[in-house]
C-alpha cells in the first residue's frame, strides 16, 4: 500500500531514504532562498520542521511561486522568460517586440505549458529542456520532492489548471467570481491543492484521505486571506476575487470598489462587506483547525504557527479600519518570531 493510502507513520522520514547529490542539494538551496525572500510567514514556520521536511516544503513553495510569477505577468504579452534571472523576475521585456492586443496573451499560457512539460519529464527521469538555471533547479527539487514523498501528481496538475484561469486568452480564463461557490472552485486548485501536496511531506497519524478535507480547508483559508489583503493589487491587474454577490449584499459593486481604490479610502459599505468576508474567512480557519491534530506530532507546531500568523493578517486589516488601499496588512516581525518561538517550546515529542 502506498504512503498516500496509509498515511506516514509518525517516525517515518522518507526524505532520508535517498541521499542528495551536489546538484540536487544546490537545487534545494535555491528553493530555500526563494522561500526566505518571498514567503516570510511560511519560511518562519518551516524552521520548526526537520531538515528533510523543510527542504521539501521550500521546493513546493518555490514551484508555486515560480508559476505565480509567470501568471502575474499575464496580460503583458511583450514579455518572455528571462533565462538569466529565474524566479526573481520570471518575465522580462523583449527589446523591439511589439505587444499584441491585451486580450490575446498566449505568452504566459505557453510558459505554463512548458513548465508542466518539464516537470513531467523530470518526474519520468528525463532531461529538462531549459536554459534557465533557476527554473531548472526549482523543477528538479520539486520533482524530487514529489517522488520522495509519493505526492499524487493530480494535485500538481490541478494547481496548474487553476493558474491557467488567471491567464488572458486561455479557455478557462476569468477575472470575476459571482459567488463564493465559484470562488471555491478556483481555490480548490490554487490553494486546496497546495495543502493536499503538503500532506505526505508533513506526515499524518491517520490515513492521508482522512486528513485531506482539513488540509484543503487550511489552504483555502490562506488564499482567502490573501484576497482580502490584496484587493488593491488585484484590481490593478483587473482581477476581483471577492465574490460579487457577497459585495452586492452591502451595496458594493465594481464601480464602487474602483472608486474606493482611486480615492485610496475604504468607505462604510465596503468596510461592512470586508468585515463580513473576514468572518467567513475565520470560519474556514476554524473548520481547518481540527486537522492539525491529524498531522504527525513533530510538524504540528509549524502548521499551528503558519495558521496563527496568517489568520492574524485579518486582525491587522481590522486594526487598520479595513483601509486595504493604503498599505498591505502584515504581521510585525517581532510577533512572527514570538509565535514561532512558542512553537519551538511546545512539547510534541521528537521533531
Amino acid at each position: 500500500m502506498s504512503r498516500r493510502a496509509q498515511g506516514l507513520p509518525r517516525d517515518t522520514v522518507p526524505g532520508e531514504a535517498r541521499p542528495l547529490t551536489a546538484d540536487l542539494d544546490a537545487a534545494y538551496a535555491s528553493c530555500r532562498r526563494i522561500a526566505a525572500e518571498h514567503g516570510r510567514t511560511y519560511y518562519l514556520a518551516t524552521t520548526l520542521l526537520s531538515p528533510e521536511r523543510r527542504r521539501a516544503v521550500h521546493a513546493l513553495y518555490a514551484f508555486a511561486r515560480m508559476v505565480d510569477d509567470i501568471v502575474d505577468h499575464a496580460g503583458n504579452p511583450a514579455h518572455v522568460l528571462d533565462p538569466h534571472d529565474g524566479a526573481r523576475r520570471i518575465l522580462a521585456p523583449v527589446p523591439g517586440r511589439r505587444a499584441p492586443a491585451r486580450h490575446t496573451d498566449t505568452s504566459a499560457a505557453q510558459h505554463l505549458d512548458l513548465v508542466e512539460k518539464q516537470l513531467r519529464l523530470a518526474l519520468e527521469d528525463g532531461d529538462i529542456d531549459t536554459t534557465d538555471t533557476r527554473r531548472h533547479q526549482i523543477i528538479t527539487a520539486a520533482a524530487d520532492t514529489i517522488t520522495r514523498y509519493d505526492i499524487a501528481h493530480i494535485h500538481i496538475w490541478t494547481f496548474l489548471d487553476a493558474m491557467r484561469m488567471d491567464v488572458p486568452g486561455t479557455a478557462t480564463h476569468r477575472t470575476r467570481y459571482a459567488t463564493m461557490s465559484e470562488l471555491r472552485e478556483y481555490m480548490h486548485g490554487s490553494a486546496a491543492a497546495i495543502g493536499l501536496q503538503l500532506l505526505p511531506v508533513l506526515g499524518t497519524v491517520v490515513p492521508v484521505e482522512a486528513a485531506e478535507p482539513a488540509a484543503a480547508a487550511l489552504g483555502e483559508a490562506f488564499q482567502l486571506t490573501n484576497f482580502l489583503r490584496d484587493v488593491a493589487e488585484d484590481l490593478d491587474r483587473d482581477r476581483i476575487y471577492l465574490p460579487t454577490d457577497e459585495l452586492a449584499a452591502f451595496g458594493v459593486d465594481e464601480a464602487h470598489l474602483r472608486d474606493c481604490h482611486r480615492r485610496r479610502h475604504t468607505d462604510a459599505p465596503l468596510r461592512r462587506a470586508l468585515a463580513h468576508l473576514i468572518a467567513v474567512n475565520r470560519d474556514i480557519y476554524r473548520r481547518a483547525a481540527p486537522g492539525i491534530a491529524l498531522l504527525a506530532p513533530r510538524v504540528r507546531p509549524a502548521i499551528t504557527t503558519a495558521a496563527t500568523l496568517y489568520a492574524e493578517i485579518l486582525d491587522r486589516i481590522e486594526a487598520a479600519e479595513y483601509q486595504v488601499f493604503t498599505g498591505r496588512a502584515t504581521v510585525a516581525r517581532r510577533r512572527r518570531i514570538l509565535v514561532a518561538a512558542k512553537g519551538l517550546t511546545t512539547p510534541t515529542g521528537h521533531r
